[in-house]
């Protein structure tokens, strides 16, 4: 382990909100107003994004349309998600005050698709500009006389596919033109434009765009991946009633999620070798067969999905001198939800419980960490079951988040850190199937982890199978001591070291 320069942006803890099944209207919302509770779970795991509206719906959305007195504004159709009616009473003026309330950035994914590079413009104009105009003084009329200052900016979301069906030269050309009228006004911050990336491992889709879009007109680079059963649609799988076969499934495909990174960041490397492009993972998380009767893409989470959203945090946090943001999609009722509702009850799930275990890396320090892991294997499946990133805070705290995948064996880490105290939590459960319920909503949640031991040089760590552990090291400090060779495997438990950085 070593200290490097790099800090894990607290954007990379980001979230999704999208007009599909009950994300906005019965989520976020309840009988047309912020749900208190929802706002109080967000801001107690610091959500520092919020993406909205969209998602495939982004492309159809038209942004006036979502302002003025709610009761005059028009009905259109959701043809992306449902053929639902949108009454439109959730719209620009409700998004961002509702950012204000939990503390977030708000993050827009603009019209690319079916709008104009007039709308897009109009758009940030309303939103940020400080002086006299006719959209200014609409946005005073609707109540808000000051600008807002909303810089982070998706040019089109999945021109690839649903935002267009486009080849990546002609959205190239395409973004040119939009992001020259996305306009940065004066008095707030400048905007943060994202170019639409790639889908998954769609490598040429980033070698274009990297190519033909000069640096100076993009912030970042998108990608989306999700962790699918098959590669299919609709979705395969079940939420909370699955077999072994399909949990290592699960997690040989999120374990991908550390190769697509690493090999869209060297094609960015060939343009940018300074890095100054972000790569923005802004859709990710596991996506199962929706449940019946709860609304569209609607999906339990169990401690299967807490240990995938663990593990692909650390990925990020390993990769944060590109990544340096990301959208877990979607923050309430839809996919990989934090947040679950039914009527006036929420429920926190074991994906939201992570979050709040890993906010200790939000804005912190990086250390470089190389390990070994021993390997679970089921049937044809084969994974790394060990997963670690770390970090040092502002005030010189260490934390330290492991995963053991493994369903059956504890492992055995040893980690060559040193502090006044230490200190650690957990999330696990019997289990791996284990979610919270209505009637059961702390099944899966943290609690005080005692299984290691303080030693002179290291922290011995007994890590229970399917377990996600977060350790604080209070003043800590990375110490040196020679590489230990990891020891086989045993019966019980599995052996693995963090070395240090050599």
């Amino acid at each position: 382990m070593d200290t490097s320069k790099v800090v894990i942006s607290k954007h990379i803890y980001g979230h999704f909100a999208e007009h599909l099944g009950r994300c906005v209207y019965d989520g976020l919302l309840r009988n047309g107003t912020p749900r208190k509770d929802m706002i109080a779970a967000l801001r107690k795991i610091r959500i520092p994004n919020l993406r909205w509206p969209g998602g495939c719906f982004a492309d159809e959305y038209h942004w006036r349309n979502g302002i003025g007195p709610q009761d005059k504004r028009p009905k259109t159709v959701n043809t992306t998600w449902g053929m639902v009616v949108e009454d439109n009473s959730f719209g620009t003026h409700e998004f961002l005050d509702l950012c204000e309330q939990i503390g977030a950035e708000p993050y827009l994914a603009g019209n690319m698709g079916s709008g104009t590079p007039q709308e897009m413009a109009d758009w940030i104009e309303y939103m940020n500009y400080g002086g006299i105009s006719t959209l200014t003084n609409l946005r005073s009329r609707n109540g808000h006389p000051n600008q807002y200052g909303v810089s982070w900016w998706g040019v089109g979301n999945e021109s690839w596919g649903c935002g267009g069906d486009m080849t990546p030269e002609h959205y190239s050309n395409l973004y040119k033109q939009y992001a020259n009228f996305c306009k940065s006004y004066p008095g707030v911050p400048r905007l943060k434009k994202i170019v639409s990336g790639a889908n998954a491992d769609d490598y040429r889709w980033t070698e274009v765009v990297m190519k033909n879009i000069p640096i100076h007109l993009m912030w970042g680079l998108s990608l989306h991946y999700y962790t699918w059963l098959t590669g299919n649609w609709p979705p395969t799988g079940g939420s909370t009633n699955f077999p072994k076969s399909e949990y290592t499934t699960a997690m040989r495909q999120a374990w991908r999620m550390d190769e697509i990174v690493t090999k869209h960041s060297a094609i960015m490397d060939q343009y940018d070798p300074l890095k100054n492009i972000a790569l923005v993972v802004d859709e990710w998380g596991i996506w199962v067969k929706q449940e019946p009767d709860q609304g569209l893409l609607y999906q339990q989470n169990s401690l299967r999905d807490a240990l995938l959203a663990a593990l692909t945090l650390n990925i990020f946090n390993n990769h944060a001198d590109r990544v340096r943001g990301a959208n877990l999609a979607q923050v309430a009722n839809v996919i990989h939800s934090i947040v679950l509702t039914s009527g006036d009850s929420m429920l926190l799930t074991p994906t939201y419980h992570v979050f709040d275990l890993y906010k200790v890396h939000q804005d912190s320090r990086h250390i470089l960490v190389k390990y070994t892991s021993p390997s679970y294997v089921h049937e044809k499946d084969t994974i790394a079951c060990l997963s670690v990133s770390a970090s040092r805070d502002s005030i010189g705290h260490i934390h330290v988040s492991l995963v053991n995948m493994d369903v059956e064996k504890s492992l055995d880490v040893s980690i060559p850190i040193s502090g006044r105290t230490i200190s650690g939590q957990i999330i696990t459960s019997p289990k791996v199937t284990d979610h919270n319920t209505f009637g059961d909503p702390d099944k899966v949640v943290i609690k005080p982890f005692n299984g290691f031991l303080k030693q002179e040089k290291t922290v011995q760590v007994l890590l229970p199978p399917k377990s996600i552990v977060v350790l604080e090291a209070r003043d800590g400090v990375v110490l040196t001591s020679n590489s230990i060779a990891p020891e086989s495997n045993s019966t019980q438990i599995n052996k693995a070291v963090i070395k240090n950085k050599q």
